[in-house]
């Protein structure tokens, strides 16, 4: 939330707030004579009960409704709202909002007051009354149910426009927060419910029989609560080590990391490095919730910043609010930053990166959350190694061992992968197709040497890869042949970058330094390449269709008419004609 949106939500508090309070006193007129005891026993059940919520998402879920359900019966609406707003301030404290979240506090205090003066007035409006004669027959449940159900709908529906309005974020109605709300509304309200007959019968004794258990029940709602997130964090975390361990290469195990990981934990920055040969520790990974910083270029030395103090002290390190860490502060370091939690990323006993994460919270994260990022942290160590040795045994499988460049197997899926993609687009685009033969090869071969010929293949695959386009592909598909996939490309843009191959290759001579002959000076080879040229759909409709058009431009419209020269498939077929 921006500082303008939490000033405004200050004025419109102070504004409204007080006045309406007095405004509600003056009006309702309660009575307190007599009754101070008993409200204030209220009052300090609903703060203890306050003191147990359940954190859904953003969201605590407490459930002090069930006492102010039971004080509006009985006196009122105006002492409820006085429950619930002390009820409320329990929580806040509880949470210990920081500066940052403060504004919070009066969010909160105004939406519980219009949701307790609207829920009323649903209440008056069918009748209802308060005291010990709020429930004398059958007709008294239908004001009872509604207020009931209207404090539910409302709560739900002020958390959701708050979200919207103050903090842009998408709604969900069915989300779990109000799953929560459902179950605990089910639960708490019926003994809110017996709490005001109870002491409607018997006075302040039903606060210790009815009260004390309560206490216990929001307690264990929120170890059982708390110990449920426990086993769905580690269900999510042990899905993200599945994924990270999968076909991955290392740039996609990163992404993945941080996208779940963001999803996972009320995080705001991420900051993903990876210790370098030189010793030093280099930001390969980031991200901001807020979208406000571009990725930034740090690089930090051992014990620099709270990142290279965990990469020197080997260990993780949990700081709930920022006095605990701004001896380690730096340029780098979130202008509001609050917690942070950094792990090293392990592999082979060895510290291979840092996973540093902050919140602009105080005590965002719980210690199971903290144990959750270690068990991540280690689940990224291993999956970049897998990563890392995928990568090579792709490569292995994909590329030409001489040249670098993609190998036939790899270029007949890639192509067959283009055409799928092209074909399902509203607007087909055209392929072009470039291969290519080196002239007279084996006379290189018989003159210079396998060694030697191999050496130019190597040096002719650089030198074509120098210029092919950012969006081409290129391969060798066997032997001297080489082909480039042009996706995109017209036959005339396919047929200018064909001529620009051949002027490279003609254009000056390769060396060769492992010749057979007996000079140990590396010799010039010249040679020449016959190349041919196809395009999608122009001159065929399948991808194999298109190898074989190029193939056959090649050898009738170059090789045929004296090699060193461009040929296309149009041209083969108007001869033809």
């Amino acid at each position: 939330m921006t500082k303008q949106k939490k000033y405004v939500v200050w004025m419109v508090w102070a504004s409204i707030w007080p006045a309406s309070l007095v405004y509600l006193y003056l009006w309702l007129s309660p009575v307190l004579e007599g009754n101070r005891i008993e409200i204030v026993a209220f009052i300090i059940l609903a703060s203890i009960v306050a003191l147990f919520p359940l954190q859904i998402g953003d969201h605590p879920v407490f459930f002090t409704q069930g006492i102010a359900f039971a004080v509006f019966l009985y006196y009122g609406l105006f002492i409820e709202i006085i429950v619930s707003q002390v009820a409320i301030l329990a929580l806040m404290a509880k949470m210990r909002l920081g500066r940052t979240n403060l504004h919070r506090l009066p969010i909160n205090l105004f939406m519980f007051l219009l949701i307790s003066v609207v829920s009323a007035g649903i209440y008056y409006a069918l009748g209802g009354t308060h005291g010990p004669s709020a429930v004398s027959d059958i007709g008294d449940a239908i004001p009872i149910v509604s207020y009931a159900l209207s404090q539910i709908v409302l709560n739900q529906f002020s958390i959701k426009f708050v979200a919207n309005v103050l903090y842009k974020k998408e709604i969900k109605w069915n989300d779990r927060g109000f799953v929560w709300e459902l179950l605990t509304s089910g639960l708490v309200l019926p003994i809110g419910f017996v709490l005001y007959i109870v002491y409607t019968e018997f006075g302040m004794s039903a606060i210790f029989f009815v009260g004390i258990p309560f206490v216990f029940i929001s307690g264990m709602m929120m170890l059982y609560h708390n110990s449920n997130q426990v086993n769905t964090y580690l269900r999510e975390t042990s899905i993200i080590g599945h994924e990270l361990t999968g076909k991955l290469g290392v740039k996609e195990v990163l992404d993945v990391f941080v996208d779940r990981l963001s999803k996972l934990l009320p995080v705001d920055y991420i900051y993903v490095y990876d210790v370098k040969k030189d010793k030093r520790l280099e930001l390969i990974r980031f991200f901001d919730r807020s979208g406000e910083i571009d990725f930034p270029n740090i690089q930090l030395s051992m014990g620099q910043s709270i990142s290279g103090n965990t990469w020197k002290g080997g260990e993780s390190v949990f700081y709930k609010k920022k006095s605990e860490w701004s001896h380690l502060e730096n340029q780098y370091t979130p202008d509001r930053a609050e917690t942070v939690l950094s792990v090293p990323v392990e592999r082979n006993g060895e510290i291979v990166g840092v996973i540093t994460i902050y919140s602009t919270k105080k005590r965002a994260f719980l210690q199971f959350q903290f144990m959750i990022v270690n068990i991540l942290g280690n689940y990224l160590g291993v999956a970049i190694d897998n990563a890392r040795h995928y990568e090579k045994t792709k490569a292995e499988s994909e590329r030409c061992a001489l040249t670098g460049l993609y190998n036939y197997r790899f270029f007949e899926d890639h192509i067959v992968n283009v055409f799928e993609i092209n074909q399902q687009q509203e607007n087909v685009e055209p392929i072009s197709l470039v291969l290519l033969d080196i002239d007279h090869f084996k006379r290189v071969n018989d003159t210079y040497g396998h060694e030697s010929g191999n050496e130019i293949l190597a040096s002719l695959a650089k030198r074509l890869h120098e210029i092919v386009p950012e969006h081409g592909t290129l391969a060798r598909y066997g032997g001297e042949e080489f082909v480039l996939l042009l996706p995109g490309y017209h036959q005339e843009e396919a047929l200018e970058t064909a001529h620009s191959i051949r002027s490279h290759i003609t254009q000056k001579p390769f060396l060769s330094h492992l010749h057979i002959h007996e000079s140990k000076e590396p010799v010039s080879v010249f040679v020449t390449a016959s190349i041919g040229v196809a395009t999608y759909p122009d001159h065929c409709e399948e991808a194999f269709d298109l190898i074989r058009q190029a193939d056959r431009a090649m050898y009738i419209g170059a090789k045929q008419r004296g090699r060193d020269r461009v040929a296309s498939y149009k041209e083969l077929i108007q001869t033809v004609q």
